[in-house]
């Protein structure tokens, strides 16, 4: 679902590419929050069983309230194909994306440690054999979802008018979630399920929350100082636990720099998925969606992961180079900026091809030459000659009201008002040439299709159409409206109101504009077509999408070194029952790399795109540098040997306890006896004043 999303918010909701950029991050931040709720509701109250089904009816729910509010015709009263309610569909969309987080979040760490709990202690082979399916699907799915939804939404469906299939993009994935939730329902008699026993990560908090407090009841100089500010938790709770949390902590603080990392990993989905809305996806035979070039960062795995294992990583060891987990961390984040590096170089050729729309200040004019001769033409400062039915290359750029010099004086006021973009045609009037002005579009046509219209200087009436698309009947002399027409050979159909027809073939690329000429010389017959003039008003993107693979590359190599190299260092690095305290660790440097995203696409007001990857990718090395640091001075444990000293507490220590527990209650049994005496005591002399 995330594959199409971004898209969504741009061309759905039309929301900017900031504000798309911002949501889109907000949610996978509160995918990647949730977990840690959905952990303590399965450990704690419900289990793991009831979690996953009752929270997987959230999911399905999410899915489908995202799938309605995809359907424009819901609020399409006027049927334009636009919705005329758009609160309505931004709101669905919110509710339907909260229900998500929601639920994702909630099975998220629950799928793996269930399945992993239908196996006995000897059943270790089979255990294993489990998880490497469990991975192998979720890859298989994050591959197929990354081809197959971006087909489904690039379908045209709807009631009155057809439109991109966000619909069907949201509610298949709807519909397979019921399909998987119905399955694993049914299976519910063969499942092992374990009662809830109480969440670690809770006992955590209080211990830390407890080592905290006491510290601060006794901050005063006569209480001698403990070796780890951890140890003040030892009046409550075993030492061996406090041992597992100082291993956690010390992991836990190694954490701090890693959200940098999947702030610029997560922006595939986002930034890397609007360039390429930007770019040529023209493969030859296959040609290929914006959103489906994520497809490159799975793919990837699945040739890299092998490769780092088996010829990578044994190689460096033969060489007898020192390639610690910590070290392989490093190089993965460097990676991750060498490839927003890439993103930008590849950004700022883009930048190179795309039009210069004119800003709120200054208007902006074409001309095209309908007169059957060539004309020298003075417009303002600009002075050019235009052969017949030809049009000038550029637009000029006009500041205000302009002198139109046409020759043989032939003079007019010109006129284009600021912030637009204009097509100045000059057509035969009697024995003078004279002015006629339409309006042009003033940005890049959306999702790849190209915008089309015609020019009629034929003598009479015209209709064109092109597949299904029709532009209408245009009179003499005049433009019809923009159609908009997807990428490809298009072939155009002009008849006349006698039923003439004429067919002419344009070769389409993406994001382009076309103005086609049928010139007063426009005869029906076997090469008419050959008269016909196109006009490039938007050169289509010129820069091809296979571009992206070099930072598609980059990135899931770092991915591959860090991800993976992370997760194993964290595991061997924690105690034997707190790697779900580690793995909700993992997890929250993700939500937070994502909100580092939506701050930095909100606050930095940077004018180019390819200064805002720089500027992620300066912070990714700085960030790197001080991991770096952080990692030379980190001391490697080992954790069963620390379990080890404390597996079994000293019977002084728990005589001490239990004598300090006892002491303490008697304390207060004292306290309240004096305070009973005292008040007795009161009541009598009172009594004795009171007679006297």
């Amino acid at each position: 679902m995330r594959a199409v999303l971004v898209l969504y918010f741009k061309y759905f909701l039309r929301w900017d590419d900031d504000f798309a950029t911002t949501i889109y991050h907000t949610f996978v931040a509160l995918c990647y929050l949730t977990p840690i709720l959905g952990a303590i509701v399965a450990d704690s109250w419900l289990g793991k069983f009831k979690t996953i089904v009752y929270l997987s009816i959230v999911y399905t729910l999410g899915q489908i309230v995202m799938a309605i509010s995809a359907i424009h015709d819901i609020t399409d009263s006027n049927k334009d194909g636009i919705p005329d309610n758009m609160t309505f569909h931004v709101a669905l969309s919110m509710v339907g994306l909260i229900l998500i987080a929601l639920g994702t979040g909630g099975i998220k760490p629950c799928v793996a440690a269930f399945g992993g709990d239908q196996f006995e202690d000897h059943q270790e082979k089979q255990r294993s054999t489990f998880f490497s399916i469990f991975y192998l699907s979720i890859n298989a799915g994050s591959l197929l979802s990354t081809v197959i939804t971006p087909i489904l939404r690039a379908q045209e469906c709807g009631i009155h008018t057809q439109q991109k299939c966000y619909p069907l993009a949201f509610g298949v994935p709807a519909a397979l979630m019921v399909v998987a939730l119905i399955v694993f329902i049914v299976g519910s008699g063969m499942y092992n399920k374990t009662a809830p026993q109480g969440n670690i990560i809770v006992q955590v908090c209080k211990c830390i929350g407890f080592a905290i407090k006491n510290r601060f009841r006794h901050r005063a100089r006569e209480h001698p100082c403990r070796t780890h500010w951890m140890d003040w938790a030892e009046e409550k709770y075993d030492k061996l636990l406090i041992a597992q949390v100082k291993m956690v902590l010390k992991v836990l603080f190694l954490y701090i720099p890693l959200p940098m990392f999947w702030a610029l990993f997560d922006q595939q989905g986002s930034r890397w998925t609007l360039q390429a809305t930007t770019m040529d996806g023209d493969f030859g035979a296959l040609i290929i969606q914006p959103d489906q070039m994520q497809t490159v960062n799975p793919i990837l795995i699945l040739v890299l992961v092998p490769i780092m294992d088996s010829l990578v990583y044994p190689l460096i060891s033969k060489c007898k180079l020192n390639f610690s987990p910590l070290k392989r961390m490093t190089v993965g984040m460097f990676l991750a900026a060498l490839a927003f590096i890439a993103a930008a170089l590849v950004q700022i050729q883009i930048d190179q091809t795309l039009p210069k729309f004119p800003s709120s200040t200054v208007g902006q004019a074409k001309f095209i030459n309908m007169v059957n001769r060539t004309l020298n033409i003075n417009a303002g400062p600009n002075s050019f000659t235009l052969e017949s039915y030809k049009a000038n290359e550029e637009y000029f750029n006009f500041n205000g009201p302009f002198e139109l010099n046409l020759g043989s004086g032939n003079a007019f006021l010109g006129n284009i008002p600021a912030g637009t973009r204009a097509t100045v045609v000059i057509i035969q009037n009697g024995t003078k040439p004279r002015p006629t002005q339409f309006r042009d579009i003033k940005s890049k046509p959306e999702q790849g299709t190209n915008a089309i219209r015609f020019l009629n200087g034929f003598g009479s009436v015209l209709n064109a159409t092109v597949g299904t698309l029709e532009f209408g009947n245009t009179i003499t002399n005049n433009m019809s409206e923009y159609v908009s027409v997807p990428q490809g050979n298009a072939q155009f159909h002009i008849r006349d109101n006698r039923g003439q027809e004429c067919v002419y073939t344009q070769k389409l690329g993406f994001g382009s504009s076309y103005t086609l000429i049928i010139p007063p010389t426009f005869a029906f017959g076997p090469n008419c077509e050959n008269s016909i003039q196109p006009v490039v008003d938007i050169k289509p993107n010129t820069i091809h999408m296979a571009w992206q693979i070099p930072q598609y590359f980059l990135i899931t190599a770092g991915e591959v070194v860090f991800s993976v190299t992370g997760l194993e260092f964290s595991y061997s690095q924690a105690p034997s029952n707190m790697k779900s305290v580690l793995q909700a660790g993992w997890l929250l440097t993700v939500a937070v790399g994502n909100i580092i995203v939506l701050i930095v696409a909100e606050a930095a007001t940077l004018p180019d795109q390819w200064a805002e990857y720089i500027l992620f990718a300066s912070l990714l090395i700085l960030v790197c540098i001080i991991f770096a640091v952080m990692a030379y001075f980190y001391t490697y444990l080992d954790p069963a040997k620390i379990e080890a000293e404390f597996a079994h507490e000293e019977p002084e220590d728990k005589e001490k306890r239990k004598s300090l527990e006892m002491a303490k209650k008697d304390s207060v049994e004292h306290h309240k006896e004096d305070r009973r005496s005292s008040d007795s005591s009161s009541d009598e002399e009172e009594t004795k004043q009171t007679k006297i």
